[in-house]
């Protein structure tokens, strides 16, 4: 692979990952909002990879579909993400109202992670890794992901095993950077109140921009625009 190929991976990677989780950035600063003697970070950092990691094995069967199916194809999928987005400018002040009701949801004392649980008798690390407070956070962060999917099967489509490596890379280095950005906002509520306010205008922009680059890298256009 080249180092243009290299650099349009990435781009599209860091492109698939901020348009699918600006809302999970918020839900993270609430999540770290919350921590305290029994929640602790490491609990939110566990459950947002765990979650994450549901969300990208759900999304895998769009790559192996991609092994036995025309590339240009395949990119039709772009289709999804523009559609997504399009669907969002529509209806923003709706997506606003979804997403404040998922962080309340979250804030809620019955639901919250900081919630007494029972403890779980295995000692050491194993008690921290099996600790519900993680798999609080892991549900969220799954429930709160079926745009993930839909635009994760479509890229992942599209990816030869050089493209999805990296891609997954970049996945997960940008989710221990999320969460080190959601422990800042904590301390500055006025950048969360932008993010929340602007977010629906940005992110429907990103997933259409996605959805072109996913066709164009795939050679959709060449079908019906042959001398493109």
């Amino acid at each position: 692979m080249t180092q243009h190929g290299i650099w349009a991976v990435a781009t599209s990677g860091v492109m698939a990952f901020i348009a699918t989780n600006i809302d999970d950035l918020l839900l993270l600063t609430i999540f770290f909002s919350q921590v305290n003697a029994t929640f602790r970070k490491r609990h939110v950092v566990l459950g947002q990879y765990l979650g994450f990691t549901v969300l990208i094995l759900a999304s895998l069967p769009g790559f192996l579909g991609g092994l036995v199916i025309s590339p240009a194809w395949i990119g039709l999928l772009g289709l999804v993400p523009i559609g997504l987005g399009i669907n969002q400018l529509c209806h923003r002040e709706s997506t606003a109202s979804d997403v404040q009701a998922v962080n309340e949801g979250v804030l809620s004392p019955s639901d919250s992670p900081t919630a007494a649980s029972p403890e779980i008798a295995v000692p050491g690390i194993w008690r921290s890794l099996f600790n519900p407070q993680i798999y609080a956070v892991a549900m969220t962060t799954i429930a709160n992901g079926g745009d993930n999917i839909g635009i994760y099967v479509p890229l992942f489509a599209s990816s030869d095993r050089n493209r999805l490596g990296i891609t997954l890379l970049i996945f997960f280095g940008l989710i221990g950077l999320w969460c080190l950005i959601a422990q800042q906002l904590t301390r500055h509520p006025t950048i969360t109140r932008l993010i929340t306010r602007y977010g629906n205008t940005f992110v429907p922009i990103v997933l259409i921009g996605l959805g072109i680059f996913v066709m164009f890298e795939s050679g959709t256009f060449n079908l019906f625009l042959p001398n493109l």
